[in-house]
């Protein structure tokens, strides 16, 4: 399950490289909004993976509803004359922090499980080698 918002990810910077697009003006501040939508998203799949709650239905929609979001900000603050996507981009980076530092929590914390995992089976196999030992011992 982790694998869908990892190759979303990997299938846009992709396109996005290979298509070359050149935006002018106004639409390079709707793109950046939109991209860190995204970025945020994926994200939040990632998490929600390592979690065991990812749901491809969720992180669909939500990623066309925050890109569709974000963008309407910038939108909506460009005609207004105010620049909203200062906002947009504010929480969804907040977010995207947010995001990083609990999937990095979480990667830790399963790296330190099995290390843990791995030294108390070698400890149990230690002892069992030493109790299989000593009744060769005694029986002997």
């Amino acid at each position: 399950m982790i694998l869908i918002p990892i190759l979303a990810l990997l299938v846009g910077l992709l396109l996005g490289f290979m298509l070359k697009l050149q935006l002018g003006g106004i639409w390079q501040i709707y793109m950046a909004v939109a991209v860190v939508a995204g970025i945020d998203t994926v994200l939040g799949g990632i998490r929600s993976a390592l979690e065991g709650k990812f749901r491809g239905d969720v992180f669909v929609t939500g990623f066309i509803a925050n890109v569709a979001i974000a963008s309407f900000l910038a939108w909506f603050g460009d005609k207004i004359g105010a620049n909203v996507y200062f906002v947009a981009i504010l929480v969804l980076g907040t977010r995207i922090f947010t995001n990083l530092s609990i999937i990095r929590r979480q990667l830790l914390t399963k790296w330190h499980d099995v290390r843990e995992r791995k030294r108390l089976d070698s400890e149990a196999k230690a002892q069992q080698g030493e109790s299989e030992s000593k009744a060769q011992t005694v029986a002997t």
